[in-house]
């Protein structure tokens, strides 16, 4: 069985020929002994695991690759997996993805840690709140690594369009000028950011765009029916309320959602629904937004509530014979690209949204500086289908370069 493993992780890297890299990848290493690639379904992680091994690990017989969903471990152990390769085939470089697919994974890599002081042990999940709680006794040992969806920048660079680095908060608020110079030689980018914003957050997007929102689709459905059902011990019967929820998310306002009308329309109590839409929250379907409050609880404080990004959005609203809307396309997606780059984002009575003590509203080009005029030095308009900003006003694009 084991000589059957080492057959398909070779046969794995050798169709592993991307040309490009996501965002997190050279940031990704494995100096400590014990690393974790977590993030939501979907999102590459297998991918950035064999890129990594092709190009970083030089005896690749000194390396396996694995996913614990294999039929092997649900009669065998990690630790036996690892003794075996290690004691016959010199095996010190150990990468096991859908960790959280095994049950006693964390005690387990914790086991092999003590024990092989000479191995590295790499494990990827897509629950990311699972592996986070799972992680804390292995937290003084080991290092976690986070993946999400695709940026615009991203996009660009992977269907061969464009290449850049990625700008920081402070470039776009700074040197916006600058910027749009250099991204108008992009012929079509107004077209192209249009085209992402229809689809290109998740990886499998350049796999074959006519089954794209099916995909998406499937991910929900794994979601709930294997990483919830698994991870929260709900009953069957009780899961399809998660579906639901979710289609009710996409139909209304995300300013006008609320505990209240949710569980009146769900037909559920409030603390179930609580309950549910943290769930949600923790396993990457759905985002939260509050306000500004040291100590507050995320939940209770909510303000506003999102779908995860704006395909899941699109996916969901076309499933159920919705119209999409396009500012909260445009909300998510500001979203997203901003927590995505590693900064904070709250919700503000002012404009939309607060980042970094600065406010911004965001909207269509024809979005009128009325309900930021005069308020404070540091609010900005965000207006989708423009090119070129000015002091006041910022190119949403811009904000698809964030990482």
């Amino acid at each position: 069985m084991l000589s059957n493993f080492i057959a398909t992780y070779h046969r794995l890297l050798q169709n592993t020929n991307y040309r490009h890299h996501r965002y997190i990848y050279k940031d990704f290493n494995i100096n400590n002994r014990l690393t974790g690639l977590i993030g939501p379904r979907g999102t590459g992680k297998t991918t950035l695991l064999l890129q990594y091994i092709k190009e970083q690990i030089k005896d690749k017989d000194e390396c396996i690759y694995v996913s614990v969903d294999h039929i092997y471990f649900s009669k065998n152990t990690i630790i036996d997996f690892i003794n075996e390769l290690y004691e016959d085939y010199g095996v010190r470089y150990f990468f096991f993805d859908e960790i959280h697919k095994y049950s006693q994974w964390n005690q387990e890599l914790k086991n092999a840690y003590d024990s092989y002081p000479d191995i590295k042990i790499v494990f990827s999940g897509s629950s990311s709140i699972d592996l986070i709680k799972g992680s804390y006794d292995l937290s003084r040992r080991g290092v976690l690594f986070r993946i999400d969806g695709m940026s615009f920048r991203e996009y660009l660079l992977f269907n061969n369009i464009y290449e850049t680095e990625a700008f920081t908060l402070e470039d776009i608020m700074n040197k916006r000028g600058e910027l749009e110079i250099k991204l108008s030689s992009i012929k079509k980018i107004k077209g192209y950011f249009k085209e992402y914003l229809k689809g290109g957050y998740y990886p499998f997007y350049l796999e074959d765009k006519a089954t794209y929102h099916q995909k998406i689709l499937r991910v929900i459905e794994k979601v709930i029916f294997e990483d919830i059902s698994n991870f929260y011990k709900l009953k069957t019967e009780n899961l399809s309320y998660f579906k639901r929820i979710i289609s009710y998310l996409a139909t209304i306002s995300p300013g006008e959602l609320n505990i209240n009308s949710i569980s009146k329309n769900i037909g559920l109590d409030n603390k179930t629904i609580q309950n549910y839409l943290m769930i949600l929250y923790e396993t990457g379907m759905i985002e939260l937004l509050n306000k500004n409050k040291s100590g507050s609880s995320l939940l209770k404080n909510t303000e506003k509530m999102y779908l995860d990004n704006q395909d899941l959005y699109t996916a969901i609203i076309e499933e159920i014979g919705y119209a999409a809307q396009i500012g909260t396309i445009r909300e998510i997606f500001f979203i997203k690209m901003v927590k995505n780059s590693n900064n904070k984002i709250y919700y503000n009575e002012v404009g939309d949204f607060s980042v970094n003590n600065k406010i911004f509203e965001i909207g269509g080009k024809n979005k009128d500086k009325k309900q930021i005029k005069g308020k404070l030095d540091n609010a900005f308009l965000v207006k989708d289908d423009i090119l070129y900003g000015s002091k006041k006003e910022i190119p949403l694009y811009l904000f698809g370069f964030l990482y």
